[in-house]
């Protein structure tokens, strides 16, 4: 009888293993299917974004792109040529040309190429404008300064360019561009890179009255997350097509800078600071004033969440194996962003929040979902995915992000991604396609980025 027992056990035990084994194999295989669906998803979302910005986007008349278009794609506005605007748009078209493989987007880069390097470029003092705009004839620079933050965009598209295109004007002039940059607007006390400059690129520290109407005089001594963080995008870009000593010995303060100094012990970035690098905090400031001036100082979850997804690029780019400390705080940003930024009850990054009262409560100020946040997160959920596979929250929440973006963000019926999640509000669906600051480059690198993960060829992700 004993015997009998314990073979029934045994065979029991065996049907059990085989079961569980059957349902493992199976959640596997549903898994591998949600997966190739989402991918399918994505590669058809990036096709209908560039067939809606291109060839519509091209000023083939003034040269460069035009940059305001209404809620069905009309043109409707002034139609200014912003660097920012004009560079993204370079590196758009030469990063979708690597992608398709199509010589369209090679030519729409070249288009770019073109007029960012012959309007854009200023030859006498270097560096580029900031703003073209209209005098009915002809477009002529507007700005009274220059910015490192747009000039770290021209770098950007210029190197992308060139990566693609092997043009060596164009690496030639995101070299000088580099060099100017670091010759005029680097701080050699305190390091880093002051944003607002003056037209030959000299910093504003010695000039005590605004009596030429500077535009953001209040920034003009402060050092800040935004530029310091897309200075670092671009001297990753540049560093990755031309290896040179002086320009890594910056891009790794950068990356330090970025990850030691300006995010915060919490896992968000500062997001202005004095020349010292002691942050502009508003929280001794009445209310009224906080709000009034909440671009100074907040928690911006979309930038935190951006900024993990660059250090973990740069230090790649920097062959910097076994970089635990920037993948320890990569991660810290995003897991930060996620805590205290994701919505639980609609999905989607909420736009900013604010540490009130010095507790652990983040009380949110603007729960926008701002449509460049919604792209980044998607980005950084998936990164993290990819990177630790074991926790399962990532993957889940990547799968309600791209589902939230689709119904939230897509418009179906003109094209394009509305400037924030509708969420019910129908107002935002008539709200512009396009302005300067609402160009393609965000969501077509999301979707770029996270096609290649899922396919198992971002770089970012391997191993050294």
């Amino acid at each position: 009888m004993q015997n009998i027992v314990l073979k029934n056990i045994g065979v029991f035990g065996i049907l059990c293993c085989i079961s569980a084994l059957i349902l493992s194999c199976n959640s596997k295989d549903h898994n591998v299917q949600k997966e190739d669906m989402v991918l399918r998803e994505l590669q058809s979302s990036l096709e209908v974004l560039a067939n809606t910005w291109y060839p519509r986007t091209v000023d083939s008349v003034r040269g460069g792109f035009y940059a305001d278009f209404n809620y069905k794609w009309d043109l409707k506005g002034e139609q200014s040529k912003m660097l920012v605007t004009q560079a993204r748009h370079l590196w758009t078209t030469s990063t979708l040309f690597s992608h398709f493989k199509d010589s369209t987007y090679l030519e729409l880069a070249v288009h770019a190429f073109q007029y960012l390097s012959q309007e854009m470029q200023d030859v006498d003092q270097g560096g580029f404008y900031t703003l073209l705009k209209s005098n009915g004839k002809n477009y002529v620079p507007v700005s009274k300064t220059k910015s490192a933050y747009a000039n770290a965009f021209a770098i950007y598209g210029l190197a992308t360019y060139y990566k693609v295109s092997r043009d060596t004007s164009a690496l030639s002039l995101a070299k000088k561009t580099f060099l100017w940059l670091d010759q005029n607007a680097y701080d050699t006390l305190h390091k880093g890179y002051f944003d607002v400059l003056q037209l030959d690129g000299s910093n504003l520290l010695n000039v005590e009255t605004n009596d030429e109407a500077i535009e953001n005089w209040i920034r003009k001594d402060w050092k800040d997350q935004n530029s310091s963080i897309h200075l670092m995008e671009a001297f990753t870009a540049l560093y990755e097509v031309w290896p040179d000593k002086r320009l890594e010995i910056k891009l790794r303060e950068l990356k330090l800078l970025i990850r030691d100094t300006i995010t915060s012990q919490k896992g968000y970035l500062y997001l202005h600071l004095d020349r010292d690098w002691t942050p502009v905090v508003l929280k001794d400031s009445s209310e009224k004033y906080r709000k009034d001036n909440f671009w100074i100082d907040h928690v911006s979850f979309g930038h935190d969440v951006e900024t993990g997804f660059l250090l973990l690029e740069a230090s790649h780019v920097l062959h910097s194996k076994n970089d635990t400390v920037t993948r320890a705080k990569a991660k810290k940003m995003i897991d930060h962003g996620i805590a205290k930024g994701w919505d639980y009850n609609r999905g989607g990054f909420f736009d900013g929040g604010y540490y009130l009262d010095g507790t652990d409560e983040c009380t949110i100020l603007n729960p926008a979902k701002i449509w460049w946040t919604q792209a980044e997160g998607l980005n950084a959920l998936l990164l993290m995915a990819t990177l630790y596979p074991e926790e399962e929250n990532y993957k889940k929440l990547f799968i309600e992000q791209w589902s939230y973006i689709q119904k939230e963000l897509v418009d179906d019926i003109y094209g394009g991604w509305f400037i924030e999640g509708v969420e019910g509000n129908e107002e935002i669906r008539k709200a512009s396609k396009a302005h300067n600051w609402k160009v393609n480059y965000h969501n077509v690198r999301a979707l770029i980025n996270c096609i290649n993960m899922l396919e198992g060829t971002y770089e970012v992700t391997h191993k050294e």
